[in-house]
C-alpha cells in the first residue's frame, strides 16, 4: 500500500572506464527512471513515462541541481579522504541514499537521509531531533560541521517531507498502470551435489517478478527451518523484473522430499510451496499446491492525494539540497 522516491549518489576515488567520478541513479517504487554521470553530464530518462512526461525546463533544471551536486560530493570524497588519513592512490567511495514513502490512502511514511564510505555507514540524519548520527570517529568531524548549519537541516526536512512527497504523486500519474503492475515468479527446485557426498544443496529459484518485495522460506515437514538455509538479495533480472534464491544445505540423500519452497508474492493469488521431484525429469520443480486461501489483494492506486499543491510561481526542487564538508 505505499510507492517509494530513491535517491542513490556515489563517487569515487579512482574513475575508470565504465566507472565515472560521479553517479546518481533514481527509483520510483523499483523502477530506475533517471541517471547522471560526470561522463555524459546530463540527466537521461530510463522510462517511457518519464520521457514523453516532461519538457525542456524541466531536464535543464534536473540537470543545473545534478551538476552542483556532483561538484559538492567530488569535495566531499576528498575531504572524507583526510579524515580518514588516505591518499587519493586507492580506491574509496563516498555514497548518499535518500528518499521518502507515500501511503495509498495519501499519509506519509519514513524519510530518510545516510552517507556510507567505503561501503560502510557513514552519518544518519535523525529527521524528529534534527541531528546527525555518526557511524564512527572520523564522521564526528561531519556531524559538528552539518549541525552547525540549522537552515540547512530545515531545508532538508522540508524536502524530505514535502517535496519529495509531492514529486511521487506527480510521477505516479505519468507512470500510471506500468507502476501498479504485477508480474508472478516462475519458480523452481533444483538439487546440487555437496562437498560432503552424505548430503546435498537444494537451492529454489524465482526469476521473472514485479514488484522487487517476495517472500521466500523453507519448510521441512510442514516446519519452517530457520537453520542450514542460505540466502541471497533480490537482484535486477535485467528485464525490468527481479530474481532471487534461496537454499537449504545439509540435506540427506533420499530425504529431499520432505523439504518444499515455499513463495508469496503480491503476482500470486495464493502462496506456492514447491518441491524437487526426481521421478519425473531432472532438476524440474513441481508446484505442490496453494498454502492459504486467503486471496492477496495487490493495491491499485485509486486516486493519490497531492499534499502539497504548488503555488503559482513555485519552483518545486527535484533533489535533496546537497550537504557540504
Amino acid at each position: 500500500g505505499s510507492h517509494f522516491l530513491r535517491y542513490f549518489y556515489t563517487a569515487v576515488s579512482r574513475p575508470g572506464p565504465g566507472v565515472p567520478a560521479f553517479t546518481a541513479v533514481g527509483y520510483l517504487d523499483d523502477q530506475q527512471f533517471v541517471r547522471f554521470d560526470s561522463n555524459r553530464q546530463k540527466v537521461e530518462g530510463l522510462t517511457t513515462w518519464i520521457q514523453g512526461g516532461q519538457g525542456p525546463d524541466y531536464w535543464e533544471q534536473q540537470n543545473q541541481e545534478l551538476r552542483g551536486t556532483q561538484q559538492i560530493f567530488l569535495q566531499n570524497l576528498q575531504v572524507a579522504l583526510s579524515y580518514y588519513n588516505q591518499s587519493e592512490g586507492g580506491y574509496h567511495s563516498y555514497q548518499e541514499m535518500y528518499g521518502c514513502e507515500l501511503r495509498t490512502d495519501g499519509s506519509t511514511g519514513k524519510a530518510y537521509d545516510r552517507y556510507g564510505y567505503d561501503g560502510q555507514d557513514y552519518i544518519t540524519l535523525d529527521l524528529d531531533t534534527l541531528t546527525w548520527t555518526a557511524a564512527n570517529p572520523e564522521a564526528q568531524y561531519t556531524k559538528r560541521k552539518w549541525e552547525a548549519n540549522k537552515k540547512k537541516l530545515e531545508l532538508e526536512k522540508a524536502y524530505l517531507q514535502g517535496q519529495c512527497v509531492y514529486w511521487i504523486s506527480e510521477y505516479l500519474k505519468l507512470g500510471g498502470d506500468s507502476l501498479n503492475r504485477t508480474e508472478p515468479p516462475s519458480v523452481r527446485v533444483t538439487r546440487h551435489p555437496s562437498q560432503d557426498e552424505d548430503n546435498v544443496t537444494l537451492r529454489c529459484q524465482a526469476l521473472g517478478f514485479y514488484p522487487a518485495d517476495i517472500r521466500m522460506r523453507w519448510q521441512r515437514d510442514g516446519e519452517d527451518l530457520t537453520r542450514d538455509t542460505e540466502h541471497v538479495e533480490t537482484r535486477p533480472g535485467g528485464d525490468g523484473t527481479f530474481q532471487k534464491w534461496t537454499a537449504v544445505v545439509g540435506v540427506s540423500h533420499g530425504q529431499e522430499q520432505r523439504y518444499v519452497c515455499v513463495v508469496d508474492h503480491d503476482g500470486l493469488a495464493n502462496p506456492l510451496a514447491v518441491g524437487w521431484v526426481s521421478d519425473l525429469s531432472p532438476r524440474k520443480a513441481v508446484i505442490m499446491g496453494a498454502l492459504a486461501t486467503v486471496l492477496i489483494v495487490t493495491a491499485v492506486l485509486a486516486g493519490v492525494v497531492i499534499l502539497r499543491k504548488r503555488r503559482p510561481g513555485e519552483q518545486q526542487s527535484y533533489y535533496i539540497p546537497a550537504a557540504s564538508e
